[in-house]
């Protein structure tokens, strides 16, 4: 069913995902004495408070959007309960690689700079939010699993 929990939990993580768009990984560096802002879409220069695209991050883009959708994805097996708890667990795999990416990517633009805490963006956090609330999504989907077995057999 499709007004369950699980699939606000799902649609949440997908939503955060797709904010990735939005909230910069790194803000505020000084790279090469340039200022320079670091999303997922690439790095980007502020000249004169307007932000000029230096690098493009094509891969990490398109990546994004995948990953982003297979939530929402997710919802809509909903008469498959083993199906969702096992791509919900894929999903949480494949967000910990791309969390591993993003910050390998942001540790390449940075170079030897030390990332302080003042210059992390939310990116950087958006996708252990995900994590979290497809952890949730998992236990929700297995409490419907139980729910369903246990009518099963009252039958």
């Amino acid at each position: 069913m499709l007004q369950r929990i699980q699939s606000i939990y799902l649609l949440f993580a997908s939503l955060v995902l797709f904010a990735l768009y939005i909230f910069p990984l790194a803000h505020g560096l000084y790279v090469d004495g340039r200022l320079v802002n670091i999303s997922v879409t690439g790095v980007y220069e502020n000249i004169n408070g307007q932000d000029k695209v230096v690098q493009s991050f094509l891969a990490l883009t398109v990546v994004t959007a995948i990953v982003a959708l297979i939530p929402l994805i997710i919802i809509f097996l909903f008469r498959n309960r083993k199906q969702q708890i096992a791509l919900c667990y894929s999903t949480i795999l494949v967000l910990i690689g791309y969390s591993f990416w993003m910050a390998q990517t942001v540790k390449a633009v940075v170079g030897p700079i030390t990332l302080a805490y003042k210059n992390m963006g939310i990116g950087l956090f958006l996708t252990s939010l995900s994590i979290i609330l497809l952890i949730f999504a998992v236990k929700a989907i297995q409490r419907d699993e139980k729910l369903v077995k246990s009518a099963d057999r009252l039958r």
